[in-house]
């Protein structure tokens, strides 16, 4: 090819990468500090080749970023499982509705002072996000492992008002999500979610002394306004969360501590 030639390819090629970058749609979306921003900003560089630009906001809480969703501050947020959504919508009234799976986050339970669940003692203090969703989730998880009793029939959102039987007499010290991890120096447990033990440097894999099973409705999504779902953006924007590269990156950057979930 000659000299010509190439020049002409490039001129052409330039055009169209600044016409794509013209016509690409702008949206603004939430998430937790930690793996859900990360994962964000490698599904970033794939949407912008699909003509989708993300601007990501990150949020400290589980609180905001549907609130922030609902009134239209963001076009979607990544940070939630179906059961926290479904617990949002109720009390708030939100319209907001799922468009596809993210990622799963088996919860764990820490300690800085003790290296085993079995060395755990009798009356110990354990702190739990005091939302009815991850609250109720390390519950379920205390009782699949045999360490207390709910009710029968409690559902995913069981409340510490649903223990019947607490057999070794734990004292369960509820606090906002963001905060179990911090609680590490003053409890003799923690149940954190793993975003949140990412972030303070725990490893879920390693350092977790009891961890959930992957499974039930504990599968992160992406969120948006019921109006919204059915938008183009909304498809391109699942389509590059779907894709090989964004899974491959999951399975290296966190070693099996945060699971793709499609």
């Amino acid at each position: 090819m000659s000299l010509r030639h190439l020049m002409i390819s490039a001129a052409v090629a330039a055009l169209a990468f600044a016409a794509n970058a013209a016509s690409a749609e702008t949206i603004k979306i939430g998430a937790t500090p930690g793996p859900h921003a990360q994962i964000l900003e490698a599904v970033k560089p794939i949407a912008a080749r699909n003509g989708l630009d993300i601007q990501i906001v990150e949020f400290t809480d589980y609180v905001v970023p549907n609130a922030a969703l609902d009134a239209g501050d963001l076009q979607a947020n990544s940070f939630q499982n179906q059961p926290y959504l479904d617990n949002q919508k109720a009390d708030r009234g939100y319209k907001i509705e799922p468009v596809g799976l993210t990622v799963n986050f088996p919860m764990g339970v820490y300690s800085k002072k003790y290296k085993s669940w079995d060395a755990v003692p009798q009356g110990a203090s354990l702190s739990i996000p005091n939302d009815p969703t991850n609250g109720g989730r390390v519950l379920l998880l205390l009782q699949d492992k045999g360490v207390l009793k709910l009710k029968p029939g409690v559902g995913v959102k069981p409340t510490i008002a649903d223990i019947i039987d607490n057999p070794r007499k734990f004292r369960i010290v509820e606090v906002d999500a963001a905060q179990t991890a911090r609680t590490l120096d003053d409890v003799d447990v923690a149940a954190v979610n793993t975003n949140y033990a990412t972030q303070a440097g725990l490893d879920p894999v390693k350092d977790a002394i009891l961890r959930e099973d992957p499974k039930g409705p504990y599968v992160n999504l992406i969120a948006v306004r019921a109006a919204d779902k059915d938008k183009p953006w909304v498809k391109l924007l699942v389509d590059s969360y779907h894709s090989p590269e964004v899974r491959d990156f999951v399975l290296t950057k966190f070693k099996g501590a945060v699971l793709p979930a499609w």
